[in-house]
């Protein structure tokens, strides 16, 4: 594989698998893949629209547990290149401050551990401040069922 061969990798996921998800197309179309690298290390750029709020004007909370199923599922195919990531087991989202429309989100996916069966992934999603990694707005995991989604070995 090339270097970047990770980020080219999640680049062709977003590109072939977003338009055919039509939440995840509705919520994450101007998703930007920043940084993705082998085992299981994405980092994305979103900007926020008036599609993300809530009533009272911030990021809304099912926006967030949204991203949080998209990045878990993102670092497991950055993980070992895989197309499919799986089924949802369990999700939780913990929710510390605040987005606003104009703002833009940073969304760090990191797989920890991929088994046979399982694989367990954990969640950043930081305001982006003077261009940089600021604050964070929400953490999350994410357990997926991966039995039968891992890459198909070449027959030898």
């Amino acid at each position: 594989m090339t270097e970047n061969a990770e980020k080219q990798h999640i680049e062709h996921l977003v590109a072939t698998k977003l338009p055919g998800s039509p939440i995840y197309n509705f919520l994450l179309s101007p998703v930007k893949i920043t940084d993705a690298t082998k085992k299981g290390h994405l980092v994305a750029r979103l900007p926020l629209s008036q599609n993300h709020m809530n009533s009272m004007g911030s990021l809304h909370g099912s926006v967030t547990a949204t991203i949080v199923d998209w990045a878990g599922g993102m670092a497991i195919s950055t993980y070992d290149f895989r197309s499919g990531s799986g089924v949802s087991v369990d999700i939780h989202v913990t929710y510390q401050s605040g987005a606003k429309v104009g703002e833009e989100i940073e969304i760090e996916g990191i797989a920890e551990k991929i088994g046979g069966s399982l694989a367990f992934t954990k969640i950043n999603i930081y305001k982006v401040e003077d261009g940089k990694r600021g604050k964070v707005v929400a953490t999350g995991t994410h357990t997926k069922f991966v039995k039968g989604s891992e890459p198909k070995k070449a027959a030898s």
